[in-house]
């Protein structure tokens, strides 16, 4: 657990190293909320951190818990309204993440388990909406977010989708 919380402050600490001081033109700043990792595989839930550094360019930090697994995680977006729409954006990005496997359940791509802890280093591309509600600090996202794993048998799942349930700040 004590792995996890350092995990979560080192992620949360980059990102927010990383973040430019000039004002974004986005409709939010920054936002705190849920996500839910769901599709082919376990479902993962846990807290979530997005930051835009400028109008267009934002950071995703989140730690997700599943049956035997924490996946911690980061994200780069570019993020784009749609014309004509009031608080409707558009986002494609990537970013690395990092599974920590408890092999004595099963997994989605790793059999029924043998006794050990494995570590998975993933590549997650997304392509998704986000939709701010423009009266009310809430923002909602729904993306397709596919699991490229490049260690320990490599495997690519498509069928991967997130969900986020935001609280905005300015």
């Amino acid at each position: 657990m004590m792995k996890n919380v350092l995990l979560t402050a080192l992620a949360i600490s980059v990102l927010m190293l990383g973040a430019q001081e000039s004002q974004a033109q986005a409709r939010y700043r920054t936002a705190l909320g849920l996500g839910i990792d769901l599709g082919d595989g376990p479902t993962l839930v846990g807290p979530q951190i997005k930051h835009f550094f400028d109008g267009t360019n934002a950071g995703n930090a989140q730690v997700l818990f599943g049956d035997n697994v924490t996946v911690l995680g980061v994200d780069y977006s570019y993020n784009q309204e749609f014309s004509g729409t009031n608080g409707l954006t558009w986002y494609v990005g990537i970013g690395p993440q990092l599974a920590f496997v408890d092999r004595d359940g099963p997994w989605w791509f790793y059999g029924d388990g043998d006794g050990d802890n494995e570590t998975f280093f993933a590549l997650r591309p997304a392509a998704g909406l986000e939709f701010k509600i423009p009266s009310a600090p809430l923002a909602f996202h729904f993306d397709w977010k596919p699991w490229w794993n490049l260690s320990n048998n490599s495997h690519f799942e498509p069928a991967r989708f997130t969900l986020g349930f935001k609280f905005t700040l300015k």
